[in-house]
């Protein structure tokens, strides 16, 4: 039976690189901002950008996270990605086990203080 997943969502990035997805994904989970992180790629992307559109080689991160952690996680990624306007989005888990839920939710919980 599914679970309500309301406070959990996929986040999604792409970077520039291999080497850029793997800096982000890598501190989104050790910091505890994402409890895991995929990455597919590359891929194509196609986008407007300065009035032109442009084709790129990109890497696409998914990453899970809580509804609480969505802000710093932006703003991590913000710190270590190269783009201006790098692609941050995040999707609502409508449902999923709760296992797999309590789990999340563990992994990106702050630590304790002091």
């Amino acid at each position: 039976m599914p679970h309500d997943a309301s406070d959990c969502l996929e986040v999604r990035v792409t970077a520039a690189d291999r080497a850029e997805a793997e800096r982000i994904r890598t501190a989104a989970v050790g910091e505890r901002l994402a409890a895991d992180a995929q990455l597919l790629g590359p891929i194509e992307s196609v986008y407007r950008w300065a009035g032109e559109v442009q084709r790129a080689e990109e890497w696409l991160l998914l990453m899970k996270t809580t509804a609480e952690r969505f802000e710093e996680l932006a703003r991590r990624v913000r710190e270590l990605h190269s783009y201006e306007v790098p692609q941050i989005v995040a999707v609502v888990l409508a449902a999923g086990t709760a296992d797999y839920l309590d789990w999340i939710r563990r992994e990106t919980s702050r630590p304790p203080v002091g």
